[in-house]
């Protein structure tokens, strides 16, 4: 198996980003006539499927998942009536979960940072680029260091310090200013950890990217730990963040191999190298309604 046999699909034929494109993502469990259900609704409504990917754990019983895309003409003003007719229709027949999203509408994205910058940096550089479907509307810092840097990309910079006696207060801080104005929070490298308070106030996803290696070195100095044991391999994780620290569901990960004349340096910046790609993919799918979560795993199509 190559690597590339590790990765979703390549690019798909049609622009998702051009005008009238809807996706539509569907979860439940599995049983006969989803498929024909979900076609015949977009069907009667004049959209046309122009991609589709679906996945079940089980043949009998098991969970199935959906992902559609679409073109219908007026979609941004149709979309409203297209949601609420799949919540009569359809959802209740097959005791589904499911979204539609106007794909050309960017997910808005709030970046939380501390010191590092590498991660911070490649998301507004490639967001400027346009290759993130995303608008990036508020940065966040426990710390100043990069308000300049942010500044050169005309986004927000929010310094509020955290400390043991104020996170609470900080947390607080934090929620109001990005409760209702993201779709997405991003850990571009933020060394705090967040609370369960905090993930359930955000009421949006939050991706996390750490370092992953063989053995894991929770904790400070991974790298120089890594070089002491002679780790021959290097990696990072993007996760969707939860209570339980680096638990989450598994967006994306990548390795490097390493060798022993590889030094701490080296190692810290192959490290950084994967974990901005690894966290601008996982920031991609999510963002293209590519990951669906299935309890502790996901389905990225």
């Amino acid at each position: 198996m190559t690597r590339t046999e590790l990765r979703p699909a390549p690019a798909p034929p049609v622009d998702e980003h051009a005008g009238d494109i809807g996706r539509l993502v569907v979860s439940c469990t599995d049983r006969p006539g989803i498929i024909s259900g979900v076609s015949s609704f977009l069907y009667r409504r004049g959209a046309n499927i122009v991609q589709s990917d679906q996945e079940s754990t089980g043949a009998a019983g098991g969970r199935f998942f959906l992902r559609v895309v679409f073109h219908l003409p007026g979609l941004r003003d149709r979309l409203p009536a297209l949601e609420r007719g799949f919540g009569e229709e359809i959802a209740p027949r097959f005791g589904a979960s499911y979204r539609f999203r106007d794909a050309g509408t960017p997910a808005r994205v709030a970046l939380l940072v501390s010191r590092h910058d590498h991660c911070l940096l490649d998301l507004l550089w490639r967001t400027r680029r346009g290759e993130l479907p995303v608008d990036v509307v508020q940065v966040v810092s426990n710390h100043p260091d990069l308000a300049g840097d942010v500044a050169r990309f005309g986004v927000p910079y929010a310094h509020i310090p955290v400390t043991r006696q104020t996170r609470p207060e900080a947390e607080r801080r934090q929620l109001d200013l990005l409760r209702g104005r993201v779709d997405l929070i991003v850990l571009a490298r933020y060394m705090q950890v967040l609370s369960g308070d905090f993930l359930a106030g955000a009421g949006v996803p939050v991706i996390n990217i750490h370092h992953s290696f063989l053995p894991a070195f929770a904790g400070a100095g991974p790298y120089e730990r890594a070089r002491e044991r002679g780790v021959k391999l290097i990696g990072a994780t993007a996760h969707y963040a939860t209570e339980e620290l680096d638990e989450g569901p598994i967006i994306e990960q990548d390795v490097a191999r390493v060798s022993h004349r590889d030094d701490v340096l080296r190692l810290r910046r192959r490290g950084a190298d994967l974990e901005r790609t690894v966290l601008a993919r996982a920031v991609a799918w999510h963002c293209e309604d590519r990951v669906l979560v299935n309890g502790r795993t996901t389905i990225v199509f």
